[in-house]
């Protein structure tokens, strides 16, 4: 059993599970409070409680009063409902709205995913989180000033620990150092959250979802988070790498299709060779979508990989497929001239 929570003054309303923050609640269901280290030392979810009442839980006294907690505050990253509310706060409706931070990141772990797919998983400070919508991506910081570019594939609910998946191209500085002398423990610094592909939540509209290779990870971000947030639109995810190797987390998105009933999923090879053993669909990836969905004008279309790929399937999506052009979105993995996998 839960309690029934209320947003202003914004009108929204979802449900706490016994126990659970407030701001865990909302972000599972896909509301954007603010909120900064969630674990109640920056205050920045702070709100009010406009009726009813709350545990304040482990919010530090220091940065929330007894005077505060009297007069109706509470950091919604701590306080618990103790039964139904109405709080009042600020909702974040684009990522315009997310504030972009730097900081630093430990190397928490390291898995090679296929021969050329490192997905590292990052550890930020203690008191601090990165907000950011499903979809988005950070840059490292290096040296000189360079920067590279990589989406994350983890959900905005499921922040302690940012999630990259990492192509490796031969000669590339950054790449190199992360599949060769890159440790767990390491420290870099990070800049984020940035870009406008992340899930557009107000839409009902069926969702097409096309990735190509590590493209796979803003749309497993943007997938994930629908079904924390118990979303009803359908989802048909395809995608598309040379061979099967290059499906790296073939099984997560597997999973998804058969314990979701709203997901079905496509994967595509275009380059199969003799030896491999593959009865699913062969040829490119935004190709094999069309086949299947000649008519998107009552879709929603969002579509990660390399230029051409992108190119390609907004060409043909919005061209033949009748897709209006604003319900396409997309992330393009433009690469850097020293570093073949800026993003």
């Amino acid at each position: 059993m839960g309690f029934r929570i209320n947003i202003q003054p914004g009108q929204h309303t979802f449900q706490a599970e016994v126990g659970e923050t407030i701001l865990d609640a909302a972000l599972r269901q896909g509301l954007m409070l603010p909120y900064g280290c969630r674990d109640g030392a920056c205050g920045s979810c702070r709100g009010k409680v406009l009726s009813g009442q709350v545990d304040h839980g482990k919010a530090p006294i220091d940065t929330l009063s007894e005077a505060d907690r009297s007069a109706g505050w509470a950091l919604f990253c701590c306080a618990r409902a103790l039964g139904e509310l109405s709080i009042e706060s600020r909702e974040l409706r684009s990522a315009q709205e997310v504030p972009v931070k730097t900081l630093p990141a430990r190397v928490q772990k390291l898995t090679r995913a296929a021969h050329d797919v490192m997905i590292v998983e990052l550890k930020l400070p203690a008191a601090e989180r990165l907000q950011f919508f499903a979809g988005q991506y950070i840059e490292i910081l290096l040296k000189e000033g360079r920067r590279r570019a990589f989406s994350l594939a983890n959900a905005p609910h499921d922040d302690a620990c940012l999630q990259l998946h990492i192509r490796h191209a031969p000669g590339g500085q950054f790449t190199d150092h992360v599949f060769n002398t890159m440790k767990e423990r390491d420290i870099l610094r990070l800049n984020g959250p940035h870009g406008n592909f992340y899930l557009r939540e107000d839409s009902v509209k069926p969702m097409l979802l096309v990735a190509g290779g590590t493209g796979f990870a803003p749309i497993k971000a943007i997938v994930e988070h629908a079904i924390a947030e118990k979303s009803t639109r359908s989802m048909e995810i395809y995608w598309g790498g040379r061979e099967r190797a290059d499906l790296y987390l073939l099984p997560v998105a597997e999973r998804w299709a058969l314990e979701q009933p709203v997901i079905r999923f496509v994967p595509v090879l275009s380059d199969t060779p003799q030896c491999e053993k593959w009865s699913g669909r062969i040829g490119f990836v935004h190709a094999a979508a069309m086949q299947d969905f000649p008519d998107l004008s009552g879709h929603q279309v969002y579509v990660c990989g390399s230029p051409a790929m992108v190119a390609a399937a907004r060409r043909d999506f919005v061209g033949h497929c009748k897709l209006p052009e604003n319900e396409f979105f997309a992330d393009s993995f433009e690469f850097a001239n020293d570093d073949l996998s800026s993003v």
